[in-house]
């Protein structure tokens, strides 16, 4: 960090070169290192005070069993092959709904973000769907497709699709005019502009909403299933709290947050290999 100091004699300012730079590389290493540090120290702490805390007593293990509990019982699920179908399951839903979702609010996004008179058409209709919470609209889905995988898949499309919409159009009305106007002068048509100037300035925005959608298709599939399927982790999660057994409920959880993380994680990849030039959407120091 650089410093100004003040020499007694005078009043002249003196700037002293910091440690970022006169090592610029060290330095980032070391903030990298104490980035990943702590993002692992923490989860962890936490888990060997949980550990702990099961195993003295201080809490009822019956109820919060102890996390090498839950993990010796999700391996031997996992072994036994009973764990699998529950996770493949979910993630089917997750995937084909997901993909509808976003292919759906990525054309409309666009559409509206480009034509006025179709975003003044459609825009209240959709603002007061939006705010309609999406597990709300499970018995009209029931009641469109019946039993079965159509309603579990059109709830995660249905909830993906208005994060994407929304990115998307705000993503395209945020494109500064200037480079509109760069493109109108330089004779691009239609095409050419969507092509070179509205999808390469909108995409990174877009590609942050799509990553937030796919947290929160996870999260919306996990509450479908407790209600109205018969396997699923959402239904392992809710049914095996109704049996008692919160060490299966908790590897339940624990496959739900994985399943998140690491849909989420590349989602956040492909828009890293899609859009080279924008900045890293993480809260982290770039130093």
């Amino acid at each position: 960090m650089t410093t100004l100091t003040k020499p007694p004699a005078d009043d002249v300012l003196v700037r002293e070169p910091g440690p970022q730079e006169l090592s610029p590389v060290r330095t980032h290493r070391r903030r990298r290192a104490l980035e990943i540090s702590l993002a692992v120290a923490v989860p962890l702490v936490l888990l060997l005070v949980w550990q702990l805390a099961a195993v003295q007593g201080w809490i009822d293990d019956r109820i919060y069993p102890a996390p090498q509990t839950i993990v010796e019982d999700g391996w031997q699920r996992a072994a036994d092959g009973e764990l699998w179908p529950d996770v493949w399951a979910t993630l089917k839903r997750v995937l084909g709904g997901y993909a509808i979702g976003t292919v759906s609010g990525y054309a409309l996004g666009l559409l509206m973000g480009s034509l006025s008179l179709v975003r003044a058409a459609l825009e209240p209709l959709l603002d007061a769907l939006y705010v309609v919470p999406k597990l709300a609209l499970l018995p009209v889905f029931l009641n469109m497709f019946g039993l079965g995988e159509g309603p579990q898949i059109a709830l995660v499309a249905t909830t993906v699709f208005f994060f994407v919409w929304i990115s998307t159009m705000a993503a395209v009305l945020a494109v500064p005019a200037g480079h509109r106007d760069a493109g109108t002068v330089f004779g691009a048509s239609p095409w050419q502009m969507f092509r070179h100037v509205l999808l390469p300035a909108s995409l990174p925005a877009v590609l942050v909403g799509a990553r937030i959608a796919a947290g929160v298709a996870v999260l919306v599939i996990v509450a479908s299933e407790s209600i109205a399927a018969a396997d699923g982790l959402g239904h392992l999660i809710f049914d095996a709290r109704a049996l008692f057994q919160n060490d299966v409920m908790f590897v339940g959880i624990v496959c739900v947050a994985v399943l998140g993380v690491v849909f989420s994680e590349l989602v956040r990849l492909a828009g890293r290999l899609l859009t080279p030039w924008a900045p890293r959407d993480r809260g982290r120091s770039q130093s």
